[in-house]
């Protein structure tokens, strides 16, 4: 028996769960781990919600609250969710508990005492508005690698990692100010030394997945800097240093440390350590976007303090939805509490895992969720359980009947059912789990022509020997289906055992067990419905109004006639033009006002004018606009254009230069 430590991301308490959640983390956790326990393995199952990172401080800054607030809120319809899903974990915590705090403090002082965390005088931006340093999330900018818009962390677009210093056109996201670069000190990480230490983890793990190796490898050929540690927020665990007044710890040091602390707890409660399982294998179920968090600076900080690194970290890839990315600030998402109001989970579960392998991306498409309910699952497996049970009912009294002079096509599908509780469980045990629930689809469907060939209804009145084999055999598929489908469909799992008056289904050896002739099965119930195609419309109705509905709210913030009397708008003519080195976007221009010196501005137009084009071109100019540096460019004001085609929103002819727009 092995002891097995499974962790899942941490997620952000700024939220509640949408399917990427459940797809990428929670259901391939929750899968792995219940067949684990079934093979007899000990398994702890742990996660906490990360309730430090900036997102929460900023939500709680737009709501005028605090942030214990809105993570409490936020933890709440977390775990309301991952209950719902029917996720098996272990334990379920909170990185604001005080043993979180407690664990987290001491792992950076040992660091710091080890010579491993080292303070560094760095230069950061600062806002002279809301007069703070700002951490990586409170800014957002232009990615200087692909020019993306980014955040001060990282490029979703092209998954670089950065420094807020590095963004071009920064502006703190509190007040859209162009913030300054002030000297500060900040607390590092050694993570350079232990480079070669982790290029040898990553080359020679096995255990890791493609997508995890190749993001790493590709990571580290760059070259490792040191890793800062800490913020200058309020909000936070406070670093552990008399000297660190107003510094916290980084989330993505201390959110690591959710494992542990979760895992702590429940040693407190269940009287077992949590270190055993930690010592014999290990592995994190994660979302790819923090494939580098977990492979590199985590297993960094790990080595730093004496502890094994994880056997295996598996990345999800990234769910769409309909066709197009998810976007919870569009509302364009599903969230999972709104599923379950109208599906029973099983049917998710089932979906995000036959859909797609995890390394590879997939989308939720409402239509390809019903036809695989209905063709899938209701057809294929529920037809072949209902039909079982009922003629089992029918012609042998609910008793499993004898099996006697089996054909060469009852032993063939004999030996199909034997075979699929090693064949499922080898694919589940190698991380491939929608493989695992294909081969038992293969043999469900298998199944439906075994019994529509034997056409027991017929031969119970020409050869009762084949009836009775076609539904002995019938019975026994549905009862390895009812053990190797319940670490995907927990529930309808148990249903199929109910139905089938099994006690339980926590031995996966028991599904190679055959049950005995005259085991008596209960009344059959209908186990799947099919999902007609109103309903299916309503819900892609549904997700179009919600989209529709947050486009309504984001242009019902109207603003009154004095409010925008206070916008400056003047006609103006440009005279000069140029192109800003290394900017693809960005060009600098010297527009006539109608004041004694043209203003230089700079304007997003270069991927749709040539300087040349502009010269001599009358443009609308924001003139009474706040001064900003724009890629170290003074810009003194804003030319009027369209976001998407750049489209210039010029004056008639016959306005004069310098004259004002009303």
């Amino acid at each position: 028996m092995s002891k097995i430590f499974i962790s899942c991301a941490l997620p952000y308490a700024n939220g509640p769960c949408h399917l990427g959640h459940i797809r990428s983390t929670y259901l391939p956790a929750d899968i792995y781990a219940r067949y684990n326990r079934m093979i007899g393995n000990d398994v702890l199952l742990v996660c906490a919600t990360d309730e430090h990172g900036t997102p929460i401080a900023v939500k709680a800054d737009k709501e005028n609250k605090k942030p214990i607030e809105i993570s409490k809120r936020y933890h709440d319809m977390i775990v309301r969710d991952v209950e719902s899903m029917n996720i098996s974990l272990d334990n379920f915590t909170r990185t604001t508990d005080e043993a979180h705090y407690e664990i987290a403090k001491n792992f950076f002082k040992t660091l710091y005492d080890n010579d491993l965390i080292y303070r560094e005088d760095i230069q950061q931006l600062y806002c002279p508005n809301c007069n703070k340093f700002l951490p990586d999330r409170y800014v957002e900018g232009l990615c200087p690698v692909c020019g993306s818009e980014a955040r001060g962390d990282h490029c979703e677009k092209c998954g670089k990692a950065l420094d807020p210093t590095e963004l071009d056109e920064p502006h703190c996201i509190t007040c859209g100010t162009t913030p300054v670069i002030k000297d500060t000190f900040q607390y590092a990480f050694k993570l350079s030394e232990f480079e070669d230490a982790l290029k040898e983890y990553i080359d020679n793990n096995d255990n890791l997945p493609a997508n995890v190796k190749n993001y790493a490898s590709n990571w580290l050929k760059e070259g490792l800097n040191d890793w800062i540690l800490t913020r200058d927020m309020d909000w936070g665990i406070p670093v552990p240093l008399d000297e660190a007044k107003g510094k916290v710890l980084y989330v993505w040091i201390e959110a690591f440390l959710g494992y542990i602390s979760s895992a702590s707890q429940w040693s407190k409660v269940s009287g077992k350590k949590w270190e055993e399982y930690w010592n014999d294998y290990v592995v994190h179920f994660i979302g790819k976007d923090i494939i580098y968090h977990h492979s590199i600076f985590w297993p960094g900080l790990l080595k730093a303090y004496g502890c094994k690194l994880p056997d295996m970290i598996y990345a999800g890839e990234f769910l769409s939805l309909e066709g197009e990315k998810m976007s919870t600030s569009k509302n364009w998402v599903i969230w999972i509490a709104d599923f379950v109001k109208d599906y029973e989970p099983d049917l998710l579960r089932y979906y995000l895992t036959i859909n797609a392998p995890l390394n590879k991306d997939s989308d939720f498409s409402w239509d390809d969720f019903q036809r695989r309910n209905n063709d899938e699952l209701a057809d294929v497996v529920g037809n072949f359980l209902h039909r079982t049970f009922v003629f089992t009912k029918k012609y042998f009294d609910s008793k499993i009947p004898e099996y006697t002079n089996p054909s060469e096509e009852d032993e063939e599908f004999r030996k199909a059912i034997a075979e699929l509780p090693d064949k499922a469980g080898a694919l589940i045990a190698d991380y491939e789990f929608r493989e695992a629930l294909l081969e038992i689809f293969k043999v469900a469907k298998k199944g439906n022509k075994y019994f529509n060939d034997s056409e027991p209804w017929k031969a119970v009145k020409e050869d009762m020997a084949k009836a009775a084999n076609c539904l002995y055999l019938s019975n026994q598929l549905a009862k390895t289906l009812a053990y190797t489908l319940k670490p995907f469909l927990p529930t309808k799992a148990d249903k199929i055992a109910e139905i089938m008056n099994i006690d339980n289904l926590d031995n996966w050896n028991d599904a190679k067990v055959e049950l005995p002739t005259g085991h008596e099965i209960n009344k059959a119930k209908p186990l799947f419905k099919k999902i007609e195609d109103s309903e299916i419309e309503a819900q892609k109705e549904k997700l179009k109004e919600n989209l529709k509905s947050e486009e309504e709210d984001t242009m019902s913030d109207l603003i009154s006639i004095d409010q925008f009397d206070e916008v400056v708008i003047k006609i103006g003519q440009v005279k000069e033009a140029e192109k800003i080195e290394k900017s693809d976007k960005l060009l600098k221009l010297q527009v006539d006002i109608g004041e004694e010196k043209p203003r230089q501005i700079v304007a997003g137009l270069a991927k749709f004018y040539s300087p040349e084009e502009l010269v001599d071109r009358k443009v609308c100019v924001v003139a009474n606009l706040q001064p900003a540096k724009l890629f170290g460019t003074l810009s003194e004001g804003m030319i009027l254009a369209t976001g998407k085609s750049g489209a210039l929103l010029s004056p008639d002819e016959a306005g004069e230069v310098g004259e004002r727009i009303q």
